[in-house]
C-alpha cells in the first residue's frame, strides 16, 4: 500500500512539473513559434512571474518584501502584469534588432534578472531565497471550512461526516486536499486556459499576421502592417504566460532561490521541449513538455546509479543524453512530434 501512495505521489508531481513547463513551453511557442522571436532569456521571465506571486501571497517577513498575503489567483495575475511589463521595457529596446541579435540580448536581460535577485536581499532575501510560500486555496479546505459545508447536508449524513473528518481518515483526506493533488489541479486549469488563449490567437486575423511575419516579414511590412509593433505584442504576451508559469511553479514548490531559475532548467529544457513537440503547434508544445520532462525525469537513474561521489558528471550526462535526443529528431522529424498544419519542416 506505501508503494502505491509513493507511486501515486511521484506521479502527481511528475504531472504537476510537466505542466507547469507546458505552460513556459506555449509562452515560448507565441514569441517563436508564431513569430519567429529567439527569445533565450526564458528563465528571467520565469524568474520575474515567481518572485511576483511569492511576495504578493506570502505573509510578512522580515528578510524580504512581502506581507500582502493576497489570494493565489491575485498572485498569478500579478506575476503575468509584472512579467509583461519587463517585456514591454526590453521589447522597445530589442524589437528592431535582427533574430540573432536579440537571442544575444535576452541572454544577458536573462542574467541581469537573476543577479538582481540574487544581490537585492531587500526584496528577494537573496540566495537564502523566499520560503514559506502557500499552496494554492490551502486556506479554503481547512477543518472549518469543510465542517461548514457539511452542515449543508442532512443531519444524519452531516454528523457521519463530521465523525470522519475528526478521524485519522479525515486528516489524511485533509493532507491530500491541501497539498499536491490540490496544486496539480490548479496547474492542469491553468494550463487548459494559456492552451485556450494561445490558440484563439493563433487561429485570429492577428496570429495569421504573426505567421506571416516569421515567413516573410519584408512582405508584411510591404503590405502596412506595422510589424514591428506585432512582434512587440507577440514577446509581451510570450512573456505574460512565462509569468504566469513563475507563479504555478513558486506556489506549488514553495521556496524559490534564484538557483532555481538557472538557464538549464529555465531555458535550454523549454526549448528542447518546443522543438521537440512542434514549434508554431500548440498541442505540439504541449506534448515536447510532456514527452522531455518524462525523459529527463527518467534519466535520474544516471545520478541513482553512479552515486553521490558522480553527482556532477551523471548531471553532465542527463544534459548530453537529452541534447543528443534534440539531435535525432531534428534529423528524423525537424518539424517536431507535432507538426504545425500546412508545413513540412523548417527552412
Amino acid at each position: 500500500m506505501m508503494e502505491w501512495a509513493g507511486l501515486l505521489t511521484y506521479g502527481v508531481f511528475f504531472v504537476t512539473v510537466a505542466g507547469i513547463y507546458a505552460v513556459l513551453t506555449l509562452g515560448l511557442n507565441v514569441q517563436f513559434g508564431f513569430t519567429g522571436q529567439i527569445n533565450i532569456g526564458i528563465a528571467g521571465f520565469f524568474a520575474v512571474g515567481a518572485y511576483t506571486s511569492a511576495i504578493l501571497t506570502t505573509a510578512a517577513s522580515d528578510h524580504h518584501l512581502g506581507g500582502f498575503g493576497l489570494p493565489f489567483p491575485i498572485g498569478v495575475a500579478g506575476a503575468m502584469v509584472a512579467s509583461a511589463l519587463v517585456a514591454v521595457v526590453i521589447g522597445w529596446v530589442t524589437m528592431r534588432l535582427r533574430t540573432d541579435y536579440l537571442a544575444i540580448a535576452t541572454i544577458g536581460i536573462a542574467e541581469i534578472i537573476r543577479l538582481a535577485l540574487k544581490n537585492e536581499e531587500w526584496l528577494t532575501n537573496g540566495v537564502r531565497g523566499v520560503p514559506a510560500i502557500p499552496r494554492p486555496f490551502s486556506e479554503t479546505l481547512e477543518f472549518d471550512t469543510l465542517a461548514g459545508l457539511a452542515g449543508l447536508l442532512p443531519d444524519p449524513l452531516e454528523a457521519t461526516v463530521l465523525e470522519v473528518l475528526s478521524g485519522p481518515l479525515g486528516a489524511a483526506v485533509l493532507e491530500v486536499l491541501s497539498g499536491p493533488l490540490v496544486s496539480l489541479v490548479v496547474v492542469l486549469v491553468f494550463l487548459a486556459l494559456a492552451w485556450w488563449m494561445v490558440e484563439r490567437a493563433r487561429v485570429s486575423p492577428w496570429g495569421r499576421v504573426l505567421r506571416a511575419i516569421r515567413e516573410n516579414e519584408d512582405g508584411v511590412r510591404a503590405a502596412g502592417k506595422d510589424v514591428v509593433r506585432c512582434r512587440l505584442q507577440a514577446f509581451v504576451l510570450g512573456s505574460a504566460i512565462m509569468g504566469m508559469a513563475g507563479a504555478l511553479y513558486a506556489n506549488f514548490v514553495g521556496f524559490i532561490s534564484p538557483e532555481a531559475f538557472l538557464p538549464l532548467y529555465g531555458t535550454f529544457l523549454v526549448w528542447v521541449m518546443l522543438i521537440a513537440g512542434g514549434a508554431g503547434n500548440n498541442t505540439g508544445a504541449l506534448v515536447g513538455a510532456f514527452v522531455i520532462w518524462l525523459l529527463w525525469s527518467a534519466t535520474q537513474f544516471l545520478t541513482d546509479a553512479l552515486g553521490a561521489e558522480y553527482a556532477t558528471q551523471a548531471g553532465a550526462l542527463r544534459v548530453l543524453l537529452i541534447g543528443v535526443l534534440l539531435q535525432v529528431i531534428l534529423i528524423l522529424r525537424p518539424q517536431g512530434l507535432v507538426p504545425e498544419n500546412g508545413r513540412k519542416g523548417r527552412h
